[in-house]
């Protein structure tokens, strides 16, 4: 199927997530979630759109209907069985449509011929015969579907597939309906297609694979590569047990290795992720982290290996550009695996300036922290790096802290503090709470009373495992000052205790500037 334009063969997108997608479980869409959803396949470039199954239900024909009147550009689709009644109705829905197309499917494979449809392969052939010229009739598109087909024998696959081009099937399309056939398996089948039966090149071969083998994306390629043109997918993959190929897959799989397939589609790629944040949204199917192209981990780093080649030159560890696919830029997660690279890159996207003693110290802290919570967000390393930038000499340092506090027991606190000389000094103290004692025992150990003015505790960032940032102020009220401290952990008891010691910090700085000196040297002095 050449582009008339600039002779690259094209591959057709059928999507069926209006119709196999929400055959999911839990994923029923309303009227106007599939009108909204059909908008936006529309304008993602996709060829076909199976709207629904019109039988199936009068909601079903009404959203059919609703969508054929509307969309323009794309064919839509109804779903019909080899019998007359279904055929009348997907063509009353789809009558009004700019491009509309009749899928009739029959089962082909021995054991649905037995078990289901209680036929043999003179009379399937006879009933496909029957409905392919029905919809023929009525609409110029017809696609025909052997069900089961990758189950289905050879030799009768290729009768039945010939009789239904003869009898007018435009589009004849090979489902993997359970999920059963591997790469070389199916794409052979297509192969024999197009080697046996002799009227096969008046039909576009389609696919239409399933997940349950995880094979559904690698067999919808395989049949490419052996001769199909348009491959049924619905976006994130989403469908009946373990879901479609997911559109998403295929149609970046062509564009990144083109030099391998040399095909093109008609979507507009960097659509992509949004429409499949709308698909999650509406049908509270959640894409996976780590789902191929459109999940959260598709494009996010956080080894420091690969955060070092990235910085260097993305194409070391990222095959795609994020924005060819709609998301807005890579993500180089900050975690316990990161590196120094990362890091100073992030603090100068975050405007910081740090000098390489800074920020050794910053990922000191950085990997300790790393190590308490999953992921490092951007209001966590604001807090980090603010410590280490305040006009503040660290005067006492918290070694380590204890506290006992429940119902019926006495809140008690014991702190370890390296004094300014070096000498590790240890006390404790009793308070109306565990943070009351904390502040106790630390005035104690350093004998700067002070009153405390403001206290306020907020998350730093989302999720169980947030930083609790802990500010306050503290009056000395001899000389009628305010100092503040600010601190953060995941111990939010820790991070009082650290605020509270930053205060006391700024307090003995502020004395020790205070205090007069004798200047040396001083120009007159003597005189």
């Amino acid at each position: 199927m050449p582009d008339s334009e600039s002779n690259v063969e094209r591959i057709r997108i059928f999507d069926t997530t209006l119709r196999d997608g929400e055959q999911s479980p839990g994923a029923s869409m309303n009227h106007l979630e599939k009108v909204e959803v059909a908008r936006a396949l529309a304008l993602l470039g996709v060829d076909v759109i199976e709207a629904g199954f019109p039988i199936a239900s009068p909601g079903d024909f009404e959203a059919v209907r609703a969508i054929a009147t509307e969309i323009t550009g794309a064919s839509v689709c109804g779903l019909a069985r080899c019998n007359a009644r279904d055929i009348d109705r997907a063509w009353e829905a789809l009558q009004y449509a700019q491009k509309p197309r009749i899928h009739v499917f029959l089962a082909t494979s021995a054991i649905h011929r037995e078990h289901k449809l209680k036929m043999t392969t003179a009379q399937v052939v006879e009933k496909a015969v029957a409905s392919v010229r029905q919809a023929r009739s009525l609409c110029e598109d017809v696609e025909f579907s052997p069900e089961d087909a990758a189950r289905t024998e050879v030799d009768f696959l290729c009768e039945v597939v010939e009789a239904a081009i003869e009898a007018g099937a435009t589009t004849v399309n090979i489902p993997d309906t359970v999920g059963y056939a591997t790469p070389f398996q199916y794409a052979n089948v297509i192969r024999t297609l197009r080697e046996r039966v002799p009227n096969i090149g008046r039909a576009v071969i389609s696919t239409h694979c399933h997940d349950d083998l995880g094979m559904a994306v690698a067999n919808s390629l395989a049949a490419v590569e052996a001769g199909a043109r348009q491959i049924e997918c619905t976006i994130n993959g989403i469908g009946e047990r373990a879901g479609n190929a997911a559109l998403e897959e295929i149609v970046m799989a062509l564009k990144t290795r083109y030099d391998y397939y040399g095909l093109e589609t008609n979507i507009k790629t960097e659509r992509l992720y949004p429409v499949s944040k709308m698909i999650s949204t509406i049908t509270g199917l959640t894409v996976q982290r780590n789902k191929a192209i459109v999940g959260r981990n598709a494009f996010a780093h956080e080894s420091g290996i690969h955060q070092d080649g990235m910085l260097k030159e993305r194409s070391t560890y990222e095959i795609m550009r994020p924005e060819d696919v709609g998301v807005p830029k890579t993500d180089l997660v900050l975690g316990k695996h990161s590196g120094r690279h990362a890091l100073k890159d992030r603090v100068s996207e975050l405007g910081y300036h740090l000098n390489e003693t800074q920020l050794e110290t910053v990922f000191h802290d950085f990997k300790a922290l790393a190590d308490k919570k999953k992921e490092i967000f951007d209001d966590d390393l604001v807090v980090l790096i603010e410590k280490h930038i305040q006009d503040v000499t660290p005067v006492w340092s918290l070694v380590s802290m204890h506290t006992t506090a429940g119902t019926g027991l006495l809140p008690t606190a014991t702190v370890c503090i390296r004094r300014p000389d070096g000498q590790i000094v240890q006390d404790a103290a009793i308070g109306d709470g565990p943070v009351d004692a904390i502040f106790k025992a630390v005035e104690r150990v350093t004998g700067i009373a002070a009153n405390l003015k403001e206290f306020s505790i907020r998350g730093v960032t989302a999720g169980k495992d947030a930083q609790g940032e802990v500010s306050l102020e503290l009056e000395v009220t001899s000389d009628d000052r305010t100092f503040r401290g600010r601190a953060a952990s995941t111990d939010i008891i820790e991070a009082s205790a650290e605020a509270y010691l930053n205060a006391v910090n700024a307090i003995a700085t502020r004395r020790e500037r205070d205090q007069p000196r004798e200047v040396i040297g001083r120009p007159g002095a003597g005189a």
